[in-house]
This record gives C-alpha cells, structure tokens and sequence, in this order.
C-alpha cells in the first residue's frame, strides 16, 4: 500500500518521500512502481515522459529524520500501538502545521491522534488496494478535526484523481464495516461444509462482483483483512455475526497471507 500510495502521489505532481526502515524494501517498491509505470506506457494510459517525470518526483529514504513535510501518509501495519509510536516520532520532527493521515483500514483514527500533541490536525485517509487504481479514498474525520483541515484532504484527494467520501471514526469506517459479513459469511459456509473457495467466488463474480472474496482476501492479503476483522469485532462488542473465522486466522499463522507470500486460498507462481 505504502508504494502504491507514493506512486499516487508522485505520478500526480507531488514531490513525494517513500520511507522504510529496509533498504531492501524500498528496492522492491522502487521496482513495483517501476513495474506499474511501464504497464501503464504499454496500455497507451501515460508517457514515458510522464514516467520519468513520476521516478523524478520519488525518493527513497530510510532516514525517518528525512520525513518532514506537509502531509505524512502512514501504511504500516494494522496495530494501534505501532501507528501511535510512528506517529508521535514523526510529530517530534514536523512542523505543528504538518497533517498527519493514517491509512488504517479500522482502527480508531481518534485513538491515535488522542496520544499525540496537536490531535486536531490527524486525519484518516483509508485507500483502497491498489491505490493507483482504485477511486475511493475515506476521508475519516474525528470530532478535533477542523472543518478547513477535512476540506484541504478532501482537495488533495480530488487531485490524486480519487472520488472521497468523508465519514466520521467509527469501527471499520464505511467500506470495512459493510465488507465484514462478505468475508464472514462466505468463511462460514466453508467452515460448514456447504461449498468450498471456488465454487463461492465464481457464484459471486457470476452475481456482479468483480471478485469472489477469496480472491480478493488474497489481494488484500489475509493478514491485512484478519486484522480488520478483529478490529472490528472487537470494536462493536464481540456480536456473534462479526466472528473472525477460524480458516482465516488459520491462514495467517501458516503464513498463507496471499498473493504477496504466494499462497492463501489459492496458489500464486
């Protein structure tokens, strides 16, 4: 998500900082990104003109010392108290002006700007897997938000060429919220004996959807999607229809997180 965000905002004209601790990491995401690129020249959707203009707005840097800017975007991984900490380093090296988004898929955004000095100015700003295709971006408000600060991320979401829908912190936003009983049911009647991954994710493609939830659990990386669903389960007091399935979590302890680790529910060469 990280690099997919970063190329979002360099390929829209940002000058654009991509962190990570790894060197090796960053090789792979400036690969990734790359990769994108050159996909994108070959559907005729940009120039290589504007690919290199892209790579030259991008800079890599596993300095967190070197994370000074106007917007801060975070995509770490989905634990409060690793946002919190990340947070409170980077509002120790930025400016009290410097608007601070988390990319939490659930977790509380007010939580998170609670623990920090200037909580007003930090703002959920959840996109969606891959981030340079897809348009929706929840822009997650808490009550400290000023009205002027929703306004400049709702604009800046409109230049990255994104559709924004502005809604207030609550357990698994919008999307994540309708989203759970997708995954949880469709879990369930695997769990059950009823059918297996396949046979509900063509049902389901062959109803409308773009991706049975299998597949996509494996896109999103089912890590990612068990956090959420934890999160959110937690979160609405444990109702017995937001379960976090035994299968998924099952996943996740083999290592079977999905397309990134080459296996989940199906196999990935």
């Amino acid at each position: 998500m990280g690099s997919g965000i970063a190329q979002l905002c360099a390929q829209s004209g940002f000058p654009t900082r991509l962190y990570d601790v790894h060197i090796n990491v960053l090789a792979t995401a400036r690969s990734t990104i790359e990769k994108n690129l050159q996909i994108a020249i070959e559907k005729g959707k940009i120039s290589t003109d504007q690919m290199n203009k892209t790579m030259m707005s991008l800079e890599f840097v596993t300095d967190i010392k070197e994370c000074k800017a106007d917007l801060v975007i975070e995509a770490i991984i989905e634990k409060l108290e690793a946002k919190i900490s990340l947070f409170q380093h980077l509002a120790g090296i930025n400016t009290k002006e410097t608007i601070l988004a988390s990319n939490t898929s659930s977790l509380s955004i007010s939580s998170i700007a609670e623990a920090l000095p200037r909580k007003e100015r930090v703002i959920g700003l959840h996109f969606f897997n891959p981030a340079p295709l897809m348009r929706l971006v929840e822009v997650v408000k808490t009550q400290y938000n000023e009205t002027a600060l929703i306004e400049s991320i709702v604009a800046f979401t409109k230049q990255l060429g994104k559709t924004p829908v502005v809604c207030k912190d609550s357990p698994g936003f919008i999307v994540n919220h309708v989203a759970r009983p997708f995954y949880i049911e469709s879990l369930n009647l695997v769990e059950s004996g009823y059918a297996d991954f396949e046979t509900i994710d063509e049902l389901l493609q062959s109803t409308g959807f773009k991706m049975g939830p299998f597949r996509l659990m494996d896109l999103i990386g089912n890590d990612i999607n068990y956090a959420v669903s934890c999160s959110v389960y937690e979160a609405m007091d444990k109702p017995a229809r937001l379960q976090p399935s035994r299968i998924q979590r099952e996943k996740v302890e083999n290592g079977e997180l999905g397309k990134k680790s080459g296996k989940g529910y199906y196999n990935y060469s």
